[in-house]
């Protein structure tokens, strides 16, 4: 049998521990954050932190080589990253327009910027070009809550989740690789597995509506 040759034993061992070292802070947040998500009404606040700022935004940011009243995307989202206390990623830019010949009589732009646990809505009047900025910050839970699932959290994280989640894997194959050789641990790892299994099946089938 291969999984009994003495290399690929070893090697399974290795992979199995080293695996298990590099993993286990990470699959400690996991599981802690996998209460939290599941429980958000015991650790989530209910009033998360709300502030307001206004700023005046340089003129010569509300238009570009598009049109009078089309804003430069870039160079405004860089202008608000520097002077506000704004951050995460910034969503497409909505323009409002009432336009009378050449005219602007009312013209408003919005944004909104979204991070793990956090979000901002800019609101910026085109024809005085003061902004309104309302910041929100839902507390550290709710931030660790997005980091679990991903969300706003930008394509580095979820490669970071995607990688951890192969190592799990490795984790489980090199374990399971290190078991099969040996019959009688086998058979009582059996045992608790089917154990396992059918007790998350009686309560999926049961309880779940």
């Amino acid at each position: 049998m291969v999984l009994k040759q003495k290399n690929v034993q070893l090697w399974a061992r290795r992979l199995h521990i080293y695996i298990s070292m590099a993993l286990l802070l990470i699959v400690l947040f996991f599981a802690i954050t996998g209460i939290t998500l599941n429980r958000p009404e015991l650790f989530v606040s209910d009033t998360p932190s709300v502030e307001e700022q206004k700023i005046t935004i340089p003129t010569s940011l509300l238009s570009s080589e598009q049109g009078p009243f089309v804003p430069n995307k870039s160079a405004l989202i860089s202008y608000l990253s520097k002077h506000t206390d704004v951050r995460g990623t910034a969503s497409g830019i909505e323009i409002f327009t009432d336009l009378e010949g050449d005219e602007l009589i009312e013209g408003e732009i919005s944004l909104d910027y979204k991070g793990p646990g956090y979000n901002a809505v800019v609101f910026i009047d085109m024809t005085t070009a003061q902004a309104n900025i309302e910041i929100t910050n839902y507390g550290v839970i709710a931030l660790l809550n997005d980091l679990h699932k991903g969300r706003n959290s930008g394509e580095v994280w979820k490669w970071f989740i995607d990688i951890t989640a192969a190592l799990m894997i490795c984790f489980v194959v090199t374990g399971v690789c290190l078991l099969l050789p040996k019959k009688k641990t086998l058979n009582t790892s059996m045992k608790w597995m089917s154990f396992g299994s059918v007790v998350t099946a009686i309560i999926y089938i049961v309880f779940v509506p």
